[in-house]
């Protein structure tokens, strides 16, 4: 058994360390067939554009040095689609110097750090390519300022234009044009945007960039990855041999991701084709194009954990690779609307949103449908259908699959939990222990319409979301007692022994708006009816407050055994 190839990003790795590759040299055919000067593809994190363009660069490059012999990775690609392709594709295998580049590591705490790590990977490319120092072809000028950049020691506008100073040497030395490819280009322009210093970075990759793509004769063509499609007019100024393919072109679909067929075949080639269903409901969902589309790194990680006997669970492995402060931000600036709409995903309903296909950073959270728009070119959302109004496309949206499910629940119990820490509830804690019925119900309705629910309204979520309210409560003790059964109420508010004051509350689910009233009535009868205080006695307490609360979706009504109620309004 084959094994499978987690974390590893480099094509010739994988092929002469023997791992487990799902075969995507068919990328390579699409990309001559189709000529473009320059492509950008748009992908999720961890949908499998690091090891496209390694293998790329393998099947592209003449890896031969000045006076050296050319070294030969065909094969690297024996068995593979490609060489089945014809010689009208295999007469381009090894016939290109490379400048390959990943910018990854530019995720840091401020510009000088994302810049070093820029410079760190153009000197590496350097450093890659030396023996064209050995060259006649290039002056003197040039080798003295190719050691500099080399060395890390070039100026900010050298390595703004290191790429095409790079490319024309090349050029001069091996007589043939250059492919660049670069991986990952948005990481630094959104990590900038994060830490608070895009537009430095922005003017920087721009500059790189342009002077690369733009009017370069030297160039052959170029492939660039990112997660986001990032505006034309931002980063590719000009730049009018650009190909743009992102999650709605259906060119290129099978090329990144796992297709349900290869999936399958995965499952049956490691034994465990019996979880087919499991691994569908988990780690498909995804469209590229109109193709059905996998999440490669959780379904290789899955693999391997239930082949090998790991686990016996599905996991969530992309939320712990992939950045989820998006979804994060969603969830702390949205309004009551998008609460309704966080509500609905999450339920398993669908949104329409407008989508725009260009965006800058600096755009994302200017408005809720760019944040929409970003959610879903991120792999945070699905389309399911589209319609098409004047100059605008709208799409119909649905969180993907369970492991997407996953972390949209949990960044919701992460914010509900530090909202209410932050809440000012002191209002209610004062009309529990006034019997302030009015008031009660006031406050909780108020913090139910804050919240993003997600258990369909059963009595465990309106259970919690009560207790969530009264843990902050100073001067009282909460317990929840719900899990001990008959003769335990749901929520107790117990003040110190010396004061004797112990608050009992019942809580239940009404099954419409208009039976409420009835409902809380019988929670607060239920609390006499089992003598929910009898043990409370025992322990000295002498002064009892009980409450039956009642919820229906976003409404709410309290019954005090203590209080005569007046008709009021409900809030």
């Amino acid at each position: 058994m084959r094994r499978l190839p987690i974390g590893v990003d480099d094509f010739r790795e994988i092929i002469e360390s023997g791992y487990y590759y799902v075969d995507k040299t068919d990328f390579i055919r699409n990309l001559i067939d189709n000529g473009s000067k320059v492509s950008v593809f748009t992908r999720p994190r961890r949908f499998g554009k690091s090891l496209a363009l390694s293998m790329l660069k393998y099947y592209f490059e003449n890896e031969m040095g000045i006076d050296e012999e050319k070294s030969d990775n065909r094969k690297l690609f024996e068995g593979l689609k490609i060489m089945e392709a014809g010689e009208n594709y295999l007469k381009y295998q090894g016939q290109y110097p490379v400048i390959f580049l990943s910018f990854k590591s530019a995720k840091q705490p401020d510009f000088d750090m994302a810049y070093g790590s820029i410079v760190d990977e153009i000197a590496k490319e350097f450093r890659r390519h030396n023996g064209i120092l050995e060259s006649d072809r290039l002056l003197e000028e040039e080798k003295e300022r190719y050691v500099r950049l080399r060395s890390r020691k070039g100026s900010a506008l050298e390595y703004a234009k290191a790429l095409d100073f790079l490319c024309g040497c090349m050029r001069r030395v091996y007589g043939r044009r250059v492919i660049i490819l670069l991986d990952e280009y948005d990481v630094p322009l959104e990590n900038a945007w994060l830490r608070g210093f895009y537009e430095s970075m922005s003017d920087f990759i721009r500059s790189l960039l342009e002077s690369a793509l733009k009017t370069n004769g030297n160039l052959e063509f170029s492939v660039i990855t990112g997660c986001l499609r990032i505006s034309k007019e931002s980063i590719f100024t000009g730049l009018n041999n650009l190909d743009i393919i992102s999650i709605l072109n259906g060119n290129y679909a099978e090329s990144f991701g796992f297709t349900a067929a290869e999936a399958e075949k995965m499952l049956e080639d490691f034994g465990i084709s019996e979880r087919k269903q499991e691994v569908r409901k988990w780690y498909d969902g995804y469209r590229f194009g109109d193709t059905e589309v996998y999440n490669p790194w959780s379904l290789i990680n899955y693999v391997k954990a239930a082949a090998g006997g790991i686990s016996e669970w599905p996991r969530a492995y992309w939320a712990n690779t992939s950045s989820n402060d998006i979804v994060k931000k969603l969830v702390e600036r949205a309004d009551s609307m998008v609460r309704q709409e966080l509500e609905i995903l999450i339920a398993g309903g669908t949104i329409e949103k407008p989508i725009h296909e260009d965006i800058t950073y600096e755009e994302i959270y200017r408005t809720q449908d760019n944040l929409w728009n970003f959610l879903f070119f991120t792999g945070y959302l699905k389309k399911t259908k589209a319609r098409f109004e004047v100059d605008t496309t709208y799409l119909t949206m649905a969180v993907p699959n369970a492991e997407v499910l996953y972390i949209y629940k949990n960044t919701v119990m992460d914010w509900t939990d530090s909202h209410m820490k932050q809440k000012d509830l002191s209002a209610l804690y004062q009309a529990l222990a006034e019997r302030d019925v009015k008031a009660v119900e006031k406050e909780l309705s108020v913090n139910l319409m804050e919240t993003i629910s997600f258990y369909d309204y059963k009595e465990d979520y309106y259970h919690g979301f009560t207790a969530g309210l009264l843990k902050p409560s100073d001067g009282y003790l909460v317990k929840s007692n719900r899990e001990s059964g008959l003769g335990r109420s749901d929520l107790l508010m117990l003040a110190p022994a010396y004061e004797g004051i112990a608050i009992i509350i019942e809580v239940k689910v009404a099954d419409t708006y208009a039976g409420l009233e009835k409902t809380a009535k019988k929670a607060l009868a239920q609390i006499e009816a089992r003598q929910y205080d009898a043990e409370l006695k025992l322990e000295g307490y002498h002064t009892f407050i009980k409450y039956g609360f009642a919820f229906y979706k976003k409404l709410c009504r309290v019954e005090c055994a203590a209080n005569q109620r007046e008709e009021r309004k409900i809030y």
